[in-house]
């Protein structure tokens, strides 16, 4: 058993306290007025359903999927010594012997731009960071579009990071699509808009000051196989050239987000239909496939490490890439 202290008890009662008076008002609020709320302000709630056998074998007579993750992995200490390692992988339901990764790294040891290795001089490297590892997601799904030609790509996570993070190749990999008639979307597990609590601010006449994430509004709110096909007018991503939807595609009660093209929205209801139909009921809502692909994406930190000592001289590594914390189990 752990020994935790009174005090420690007593934060986290204080904070059960406070989160329970801060969600009270909203969290009370009827569920067929807040449906229909939604309904009103945020979108139409559609019943779908999976796709039948005939369907999906349409799908594999079209080219497939090509599901596209990638995962990053570092080994040092305090900036700047430390390397972290990019991969990204594409694989098709089709071809699934035929993965293809793309890999990249970064280092403030090597510095791509002329940025100074001073501690209080660091503000773009987050955003290297993750334009490296949007940019090799990118690179990836590209090769995967030209060497299977799918049907349809599902990209893990939202797109509009691609637009904000490697805007360049993210607009080659949607006009490809585009000009191919290969439909391009977004799964987000983890959604962090407020597109239904903004909504519910505005409404004077409900009371409610503060805005609520979407994630926490819709728990529970949605039945199995319902979504949510958000309005235009409410979604800042339709500003960047996409339609999104939310979705229960298990049966756990949290909900997931979907990105997809503007000039493909004809397909929005379709990919929501494949997206449950590759969700296991029994799942936290993310399609088997993104999973798999997730999965065989990852860098351990074994790998990194392996690599790192088999291909960068004994001194190198030592001085640039092992801290101190790391030297005592060496």
């Amino acid at each position: 058993m752990y020994n935790i202290n009174q005090e420690l008890k007593d934060k986290i009662s204080y904070l059960n306290d406070v989160l329970s008076d801060k969600y009270k008002d909203v969290l009370s609020i009827d569920k067929m007025f807040f449906r229909e709320f939604i309904q009103e302000k945020v979108g139409p709630i559609i019943k779908i359903e999976k796709l039948t056998k005939e369907e999906l074998t349409n799908y594999a007579e079209k080219g497939g999927i090509v599901g596209v993750d990638g995962s990053n992995n570092r080994m040092g200490g305090a900036y700047p010594h430390f390397v972290e390692i990019y991969q990204g992988l594409a694989k098709s339901t089709l071809h699934k012997d035929k993965p293809i990764y793309k890999t990249d790294f970064y280092t403030p040891l090597y510095p791509e731009k002329k940025e100074s290795l001073l501690e209080d001089e660091r503000q773009e490297e987050e955003s290297i960071r993750k334009s490296k590892l949007s940019a090799i997601e990118v690179e990836a799904a590209l090769e995967g579009i030209r060497q299977f030609n799918p049907y349809a790509v599902i990209m893990d996570g939202s797109l509009i990071r691609y637009d904000i993070e490697c805007f360049n190749k993210w607009m080659e990999l949607r006009k490809e699509c585009e000009e191919r008639g290969i439909i391009l979307i977004g799964v987000i597990e983890d959604i962090k808009t407020s597109i239904i609590g903004e909504a519910l601010k505005k409404d004077k006449s409900l009371g409610i000051k503060e805005s609520f994430y979407d994630r926490e509004l819709l728990y529970g709110l949605l039945e199995y196989g319902e979504m949510i096909a958000i309005y235009d007018k409410v979604a800042k991503k339709s500003e960047k050239g996409f339609t999104s939807l939310f979705m229960r595609s298990s049966g756990a009660p949290t909900v997931i987000g979907m990105d997809i093209l503007d000039s493909q929205r004809n397909h929005l209801e379709e990919m929501a239909r494949l997206v449950l139909t590759l969700t296991p009921k029994d799942s936290r809502g993310v399609p088997l496939w993104i999973d798999i692909v997730d999965s065989e994406v990852k860098i351990p930190d074994k790998m990194i490490r392996a690599l790192l000592e088999s291909y960068l001289d004994r001194e190198i590594l030592e001085i640039f890439f092992i801290s101190e914390r790391d030297k005592r189990t060496l």
